[in-house]
C-alpha cells in the first residue's frame, strides 16, 4: 500500500534526471534590481554612500554644490543664503566672455544655483528664495549679453528661473504676493530677454484677487506715453516698452472680464490702429455679438506675419492664415445672431478661395435634406477649376477623391514641382492604392527634384520613393507611362550614377 500510495502521488512528484528535477534542484535566487532606488541605496550603507558622494564631488563642481549647499541647509537659510548671495555677487561682478566652449560648464553651474534656490532656500524660506531669483533674473542681460548661447542652454535656465518665481508668488498670502508683483514692475524697464514680462504674464492668472487692482495701477504709472512724432522721429524703444506694458494691463482685464478696459487699452495704442480680431473675440465671449459684429467688420490693417520655427525650416508658411482666422470668427459671430444665410454665404465664399475642407464639411451640414449632394458636386467643380493647383490637389488627397485627384495630376503634368513635397508626398501616398499612374508619376517628380538638386540630406526619402515605384510598376498599364520603369531606373542610372550615398540608401 505504501509503494501504491508514493506511485500515485508521483503525479506531482519530481523524477530523477528530468527537467523539473534540475529546475528544482537549482537554489532560487531572488531577483535584485541594480537601479539606484531608496531600497538599494539603503542596502549600500551609510559608510559606502558618503564614499561615492565623496568622490562625485570631487569630479563634479556643479554636484558638489548641491552637495555643500544641502550641508549648509542644516544650520538653516542664513547659510543658504549666504552661499547664493556669494554667487550672485561673482555674476554680477563677473566681465568676461563666455565662449562656446565654456558654456556647457558655465550652464550647469547656473542651474546647480538654480536648484539650490528652490530645493533647498525656497523649503526653508520662501521670502528669502524669492528675494534671490528676482536679483538672479535681474542680472540676466548682463551675463546672456557676454555669452555665447547659441544652444539656448543658459537662457533655459533663466526661463526656469523664471517659473519657479511664479510658482513661489502664486503661493505667498494676497499682500505679500501684491507686493512682490509691484516690486517685479520696476525690473520691466531693464527686462532685455523679456524674462521678466514672460513672468509677469504666468503669474498674472495666478494672482489673488486683492493683487490686481494695485498691479494694474502700477502697471498704467510706468507706461510711457504715446509718442506723437513722425515714423522717423519715432522712440521705438519707448513704443516697445509701452507696448510691452499695455499687453499685461491687457492680460490683466481679461482676468477680471472687463472687456471695456481691454477695447480702451487696445484703441489707446496709437499710433498703431487696435486689432478688431482681438477686441470682437472677446465682445462674443461677452455676449456681445452686435459690437463684436460692428468690429470685426471695420477696415484692418494688415498685421504683421508671424511664421514659426517649424515652417521656416520648412520653408512652407500661410501668408492667408490670418484673413482666414478673420473670416472664421465672423461666421461664428453670425451664428451667434441667428444670420444663418449670412453665415452660409461667407463659409462658401471662404471655401472658393481657400478650399477649406472643414468650411465646406460645416456648410454643407448646414444645408437642407437633399441639397448638399449637389452642393458637394458644385464644390468639386470650384476644387478642379482653383487657380493654386497645390491647394486642390491637397484638398482632393484629404477629403478623399482619387479619381479627381488623378485627373488633377495628369492635367498639369508638366507643371508640379518636386520642391512642394508638403503637399505631393501625401496625394502620392493616397494615390497608390487606387491610382497607380498618377502615384508613380508623382513619386517621379519628387525623385527627379531631390536627384537634380542634389539634396543629400533628402537621399533616403528619394529611396523609399524609389522602391514605391517598384512595387507600383507591375500595376501600371504598359505603355501608359514614358519612360516605362526599366528605362527610368535606367536614366537615373545615367544622369545620376555618381551620387554613391542615395544608390547606397537604394541597396539598404
Amino acid at each position: 500500500m505504501a509503494r501504491k500510495a508514493a506511485a500515485t502521488s508521483g503525479a506531482t512528484a519530481k523524477v530523477p534526471g528530468t527537467k523539473a528535477a534540475k529546475a528544482s534542484a537549482k537554489p532560487k535566487r531572488a531577483s535584485r534590481k541594480t537601479a539606484p532606488s531608496p531600497e538599494t541605496l539603503t542596502e549600500l550603507g551609510l559608510e559606502r554612500l558618503i564614499g561615492l558622494v565623496l568622490a562625485e564631488t570631487a569630479r563634479n563642481p556643479a554636484f558638489k554644490k548641491l552637495v555643500t549647499a544641502a550641508v549648509a541647509g542644516l544650520q538653516g537659510p542664513e547659510a543658504v543664503a549666504a552661499l547664493i548671495d556669494r554667487r550672485l555677487t561673482a555674476l554680477e561682478r563677473a566681465g568676461g566672455y563666455i565662449d562656446w566652449q565654456k558654456q556647457r560648464a558655465f550652464a550647469l553651474d547656473l542651474d546647480a544655483m538654480l536648484t539650490t534656490v528652490v530645493n533647498e532656500l525656497a523649503a526653508l524660506d520662501s521670502r528669502a528664495a524669492l528675494d534671490r531669483l528676482i536679483r538672479f533674473l535681474g542680472g540676466a542681460g548682463d551675463v546672456l549679453g557676454r555669452a555665447d548661447d547659441s544652444s539656448g542652454r543658459i537662457h533655459g535656465v533663466y526661463e526656469r528661473a523664471a517659473d519657479a518665481a511664479a510658482a513661489l508668488i502664486a503661493g505667498l498670502t494676497a499682500p505679500d504676493a501684491t507686493e512682490m508683483s509691484l516690486r517685479l514692475v520696476s525690473r520691466l524697464e531693464r527686462d532685455g530677454y523679456g524674462l521678466v514680462e514672460g513672468l509677469m504674464h504666468d503669474l498674472i492668472p495666478r494672482l489673488p484677487e486683492a493683487a490686481l487692482a494695485p498691479l494694474d495701477g502700477a502697471l498704467a504709472e510706468a507706461t510711457p506715453p504715446a509718442g506723437a512724432g513722425t515714423t522717423n522721429k519715432r522712440d521705438w524703444s519707448k513704443e516697445a516698452e509701452r507696448g510691452r506694458l499695455m499687453r499685461m494691463r491687457q492680460a490683466l482685464a481679461d482676468r477680471t472680464g472687463d472687456v471695456d478696459a481691454f477695447i480702451a487699452l487696445e484703441t489707446g495704442r496709437a499710433p498703431e490702429p487696435p486689432n478688431c480680431v482681438l477686441i470682437a473675440e472677446r465682445l462674443l465671449a461677452a455676449g456681445r455679438a452686435r459690437e463684436a459684429l460692428d468690429w470685426i467688420r471695420r477696415p484692418q490693417k494688415r498685421g504683421i506675419l508671424v511664421v514659426t520655427r517649424e515652417q521656416l525650416l520648412a520653408g512652407r508658411f500661410d501668408p492667408s492664415a490670418s484673413e482666414r482666422a478673420h473670416t472664421a470668427l465672423e461666421i461664428r459671430i453670425l451664428d451667434a445672431l441667428g444670420e444663418s444665410e449670412a453665415a452660409q454665404a461667407l463659409r462658401w465664399r471662404d471655401f472658393e478661395q481657400n478650399l477649406d475642407r472643414e468650411m465646406l464639411r460645416t456648410h454643407l451640414a448646414k444645408l437642407p435634406d437633399f441639397e448638399d449632394d449637389a452642393a458637394l458636386e458644385q464644390a468639386f467643380a470650384v476644387a478642379e477649376a482653383h487657380p493654386d493647383r497645390y491647394r486642390a490637389l491637397a484638398f482632393f488627397t484629404h477629403w478623399p477623391e482619387p479619381a479627381r485627384a488623378a485627373r488633377l495630376v495628369a492635367r498639369h503634368r508638366s507643371a508640379w514641382d518636386g520642391g512642394r513635397y508638403e503637399v505631393l508626398v501625401p496625394a502620392a501616398e493616397s494615390l497608390e492604392q487606387g491610382q497607380p499612374l498618377a502615384a508613380t508619376e508623382l513619386y517621379r517628380i519628387l525623385i527627379d527634384d531631390i536627384l537634380d538638386r542634389g539634396r543629400s540630406a533628402a537621399y533616403g526619402h528619394a529611396a523609399r520613393y524609389l522602391s514605391s515605384l517598384d512595387h507600383l510598376a507591375g500595376r501600371i498599364e504598359p505603355d501608359s507611362l514614358s519612360p516605362d520603369p526599366e528605362q527610368y531606373r535606367q536614366g537615373l542610372r545615367t544622369r545620376h550614377g555618381r551620387k554613391s550615398a542615395f544608390w547606397s540608401q537604394v541597396r539598404d
